[in-house]
């Protein structure tokens, strides 16, 4: 990504973001334990849903990567780009499922974990268990912790301490990174 639409990008998290019904918000009454959560994801996935059964690390080439993926999901996946705020239709996603790697189907969050922080992109309170790596990321004059695919090394998107009740965490994720498989199949 050029520096560019970065600042375009950082510019845009400023004004839809900060300040919007979301952030802060406190767990709906009767809420699941995150522990609860985690323990219990496979029970919003489909019967016989597509995943990856390991967290086996998947490697290929780059050129491998390129014929795999979509232009936007190789730039985010493999060259830890960040798509547009507000341009993917997983950010309004609301139907009960699980949320995958785009690039190996490894299982990385529910739509129990999901919950609408007014940024444009999906947000999340917590993981799959075991699903992400992380290291340190100061490209923006800033540390932030990025998050990786435990199984492919895919760039998902950064966690911020600015979340909802019970973790305060947000898992910003790109939705590009993301492919969703509903507990239901649609209805024809």
């Amino acid at each position: 990504m050029d520096r560019r639409n970065w600042l375009r990008g950082l510019a845009a998290l400023f004004l839809v973001g900060f300040g919007r019904p979301g952030w802060g918000q406190k767990p709906a009454k009767g809420a699941l334990k995150v522990e609860d959560l985690q323990k219990n994801w496979k029970t919003l996935l489909a019967q016989g849903a597509d995943v990856a059964t390991s967290a086996d690390p998947l490697e290929f080439p780059d050129a491998e990567w390129k014929k795999r993926l979509s232009p936007a999901a190789y730039e985010v996946l493999r060259r830890e780009g960040t798509e547009r705020a507000g341009t993917s239709p997983l950010d309004r996603e609301k139907r009960p499922g699980v949320f995958v790697c785009a690039g190996c189907s490894l299982p990385l969050f529910t739509s129990a974990m999901k919950f609408d922080s007014g940024t444009g992109w999906p947000s999340f309170f917590t993981t799959i268990p075991g699903a992400f790596k992380t290291k340190e990321d100061r490209k923006l004059f800033m540390e932030r912790t990025e998050y990786h695919c435990v199984r492919c090394g895919g760039h998902h998107g950064h966690i911020f301490d600015d979340g909802p009740e019970p973790t305060g965490l947000r898992y910003c994720n790109n939705g590009v990174a993301l492919r969703f498989i509903p507990k239901e199949p649609a209805r024809a």
